[in-house]
């Protein structure tokens, strides 16, 4: 039941800033990051460029937490980190504005699919494989035409590379015991 209250607490908060005034506030700007508006690192995540990009990022969100189920404490944990990675990591980049919640769901994704191989669920290493080939796939052919013309956006392809990077690293830090004993 708290998970579900969670989740229901994360999709009000988008559904909070995909609204005016508080989309102009919230969406990731680097330039205006750069000016001293820090808390867009994190917010800009949480935003979207339309409705039909935000129902598609609240599903996805919901339709992970239904095949891994981890704890709330968990998935809160994992979503603020790979949030703050993205948007920091995306300081790297030329891009000039990014919303959604894409890359922080990929990695959640890479996360928990991940940590459920190394804790000995074989049949979890073909997920960490597809994610790992879907976003090296995205980074050098490109994103589906079709998804960037529903969302109305260029999909950024390299918030979906960092969240995976970020949920792997994660992965492999929590999992450390479960490393320490297959190798020895």
């Amino acid at each position: 039941m708290r998970l579900f209250l969670l989740l229901v607490m994360i999709s009000l908060i988008c559904l909070s800033v995909q609204l005016e005034p508080l989309a102009s506030l919230a969406y990731w700007q680097h330039q205006l990051i750069e000016q001293g508006q820090w808390w867009r690192i994190l917010t800009g995540n949480f935003t979207h460029t339309n409705w039909i990009h935000f129902v598609m990022n609240i599903v996805g969100l919901w339709i992970i937490t239904y095949l891994f189920k981890p704890s709330p404490n968990s998935l809160l944990f994992v979503l603020l980190l790979v949030s703050l990675s993205v948007g920091l990591l995306n300081l790297t980049t030329t891009m000039g504005s990014y919303v959604g919640l894409s890359g922080a769901l990929h990695g959640i994704f890479a996360y928990y699919a991940l940590s459920e191989a190394l804790c000995g669920r074989k049949s979890s290493w073909l997920l960490v494989v597809g994610v790992v080939v879907k976003t090296g796939w995205e980074m050098t052919m490109g994103a589906s035409q079709s998804t960037s013309e529903l969302i109305n956006a260029a999909v950024a392809v390299e918030s979906h590379f960092f969240g995976v990077l970020t949920g792997l690293i994660l992965a492999l830090i929590a999992n450390k015991a479960q490393l320490l004993t297959r190798f020895k």
